[in-house]
């Protein structure tokens, strides 16, 4: 663990949980905010050094240190654009790149998770209690959820067009802090969750605004139909955990300096 400073240090990138910096040749420091940093520098080192170990297209991450007393990973540097950014430039290609995504989807789920991992289940758990639900809301996601099967796949947890870099070597997939093992259909489930409530950015064309909201109900079931090509498993099967997560995402909120 090495301790270090910001100064004179370009601001390359800014996301709701961390903000990246240019750092040295080939390199990037991804810097988390809030008070779980530590926790979830932690989680996400391990994860990326154990994914990129495995053989799957991940960045390599170099140490863990701490800036400025926050923490954050120093990555290699991924030059090239994000699949979100491919489908603005290019939207009549959205079903191709859909179709990529699908299938890159399945390659990581066939990949078994670390045994040190915590579940996909017990990830949901903790957000429904955390949620800000009706309680009898609660209580149906908590049934659900029982029901689902377990798994021992390696879960992404946050899957979706702008956490996969196109580059030369082929795509590469980022920000590995919300990974987990368990049911990969959990996982695809909640990528289709995000395509169908979540906004695009704002620095987003107005155009793509308008054409994203019109292009929902394809795209979310385009990426569906393409997973269950390239992987088992039953739309049915997906549906069913609609509520555990639906209720689960409620507990999100930005992180926020403890006081």
């Amino acid at each position: 663990m090495v301790t270090a400073t910001l100064e004179r240090t370009e601001l390359v990138g800014r996301g709701f949980c961390s903000e990246m910096y240019a750092w040295g040749k080939g390199r990037v420091l991804k810097l988390f905010h809030g008070w779980a940093a530590r926790d979830r520098a932690d989680h996400e080192f391990a994860v990326t050094q154990a994914t990129h170990d495995a053989g799957l297209p991940v960045p390599a991450a170099y140490d863990l240190i701490e800036v400025d007393g926050r923490w954050g990973i120093v990555f290699e540097r991924i030059n090239g654009v994000s699949l979100l950014e491919y489908i603005q430039r290019r939207p009549w290609n959205v079903l191709g790149a859909i179709r990529q995504l699908a299938e890159l989807h399945a390659q990581i789920h066939r990949c078994p998770a670390p045994a040190w991992l915590p579940t996909l289940r017990e990830r949901i758990t903790a957000a429904i209690e955390d949620s800000d639900s009706r309680e009898s809301l609660k209580q149906a996601a908590r049934s659900d959820l029982a029901y689902l099967a377990e798994g021992t796949a390696l879960c992404h947890g946050d899957f979706h067009p702008g956490n996969v870099m196109l580059t030369r070597r082929g795509p590469v997939v980022v920000d590995w802090d919300s990974a987990s093992r368990g049911d990969p259909i959990g996982d695809v489930a909640y990528t289709a969750l995000l395509m169908r409530i979540a906004y695009l950015p704002p620095w987003s064309p107005s155009y793509m605004h308008v054409l994203f909201e019109y292009m929902r109900p394809v795209i979310r079931g385009s990426y569906v139909h393409q997973y269950l090509r390239f992987h088992e498993g039953t739309r049915s099967q997906v549906d069913a955990w609609r509520t555990p997560l639906a209720v689960a995402r409620r507990s999100w909120r930005p992180p926020t300096s403890r006081t």
